[in-house]
């Protein structure tokens, strides 16, 4: 096992990117006169995965900039998360749990939030390597803006997220040496991702 680090010159391209993700949702934002202010959800308990080792590696990196009291404190809001997610998963539910980097209601680590945390909320599109588009209709409360607003679902502004994931993927096969393909994906939690420690992975078979 090795830990994947990223450098100080993958990590600054990795914060262009998204810095641009950032762009792309606040201009769609300001079309449609969406904010998330008055909301009474939070995104912050939604559960989701992400995939990538990059990304993990980028969270970890502003992990590591908090003093060793409020890591720990996080790391044990981390741990009681996991496992009311796997006690809700066991029964069949999908779980709803407050992320542990939130902290009265913001994020611990805001400036080292990852691509989910930066992108959902307005509607989105992009496209597969396949050439299949996908499109996203934003969170409910954006939803219910949209379909107030445009009769005509090709009038709905999106944020394209083509490039920018095509970006993170080059940053993330760079990573693995352009290997991306030999290693195991991965589908983690924010909490699994502080919990399991920095980002950790088994050498391809052809380097052992």
């Amino acid at each position: 096992m090795k830990e994947v680090r990223l450098s100080p010159e993958l990590a600054e391209r990795m914060g262009r990117i998204y810095e641009e993700m950032e762009r792309g949702y606040e201009q769609v934002a300001a079309q449609l006169q969406f904010s998330c202010d008055g909301c009474p959800d939070n995104c912050c308990d939604s559960w989701f995965q992400h995939h990538t080792f990059v990304e993990w590696g980028y969270l970890w990196l502003g992990f590591c900039q908090l003093s060793e009291m409020r890591q720990a404190e996080i790391l044990e809001r981390s741990r009681l998360s996991v496992a009311a997610c796997e006690q809700a998963i066991a029964r069949n539910e999908r779980p709803q749990v407050m992320c542990p980097l939130n902290d009265n209601g913001r994020c611990v680590l805001y400036a080292h939030r990852l691509m989910v945390c930066r992108t959902h909320g307005v509607p989105a599109t992009m496209q597969r390597p396949d050439g299949q588009r996908l499109e996203f209709p934003g969170c409910f409360r954006c939803q219910e803006l949209v379909k107030q607003t445009f009769a005509d679902a090709s009038e709905i502004p999106r944020a394209e997220r083509t490039l920018l994931l095509r970006g993170l993927a080059m940053l993330e096969n760079e990573l693995m040496d352009g290997k991306r393909h030999l290693y195991p994906r991965i589908k983690l939690t924010i909490a699994q991702m502080l919990v399991k420690g920095p980002p950790m992975i088994a050498m391809p078979h052809c380097e052992r």
